[in-house]
């Protein structure tokens, strides 16, 4: 199935609004995969994760992308929905093997293409050092964003991009598994709903 930017999906009056469905997703291995997940059940219900700019704010600083980004409004919102369907339209692509479309990359690299938030080493208190991110604006946070997309697409780890296997679930994640097996976004959140699925039919089959 070929896939084609929609910028109006994820945010129109049928998208559920329950908090705990729409609790931040970090399963995808990579901040871009991650952001993809701010929209869920895209095959079934969609729902959305970052309905206005406080939330997104605060996706931003739990997924590690900038230490703060206060200043965010309307307008980085629409932009990190955009990038976020541009994402998801290359993935799909990747994963199904299909064309790329033009415009979902054009958003890309636009928004990889403006400055990004500044990162520095800090002492991790156990011996050793580690990286974290310094305060960023709105569109710095989302060109951080943007360039690991770019990254990710563009190298050969998109081969590895894979979409869950559950039927309701539409969470994309980066299998680094050696075996390159890994079919679930987690155990927890999916795998073993269809295992215990299974089992049930299994059991009712044989009366």
């Amino acid at each position: 199935m070929e896939h084609r930017l929609n910028w109006c999906q994820g945010y129109d009056g049928r998208v559920e609004q329950q908090a705990a469905e729409r609790a931040f997703v970090f399963v995808g291995g990579r901040p871009s995969l991650d952001l993809v997940a701010t929209l869920g059940r895209r095959h079934a219900e969609p729902v959305e994760r970052i309905p206005d700019p406080a939330t997104l704010e605060r996706w931003f600083v739990t997924a590690g992308v900038t230490a703060d980004a206060s200043d965010l409004g309307d307008r980085e919102l629409y932009d990190a929905r955009r990038l976020r369907e541009a994402v998801y339209v290359l993935v799909r692509a990747t994963i199904d093997g299909d064309a790329t479309d033009p415009a979902a990359v054009d958003v890309l690299n636009r928004l990889a293409a403006r400055p990004d938030v500044p990162v520095r080493l800090q002492p991790d208190g156990r011996g050793g050092i580690t990286v974290t991110p310094e305060r960023g604006n709105g569109m710095a946070a989302l060109a951080c964003v943007a360039r690991d997309a770019v990254r990710l697409l563009g190298g050969p780890q998109a081969r590895r991009i894979k979409e869950c296997l559950h039927p309701d679930c539409s969470l994309v994640f980066l299998d680094e598994t050696q075996s390159g097996r890994r079919r679930w976004c987690s155990m927890e959140r999916c795998g073993n709903l269809v295992k215990t699925a299974g089992y049930r039919a299994r059991r009712a089959a044989r009366g």
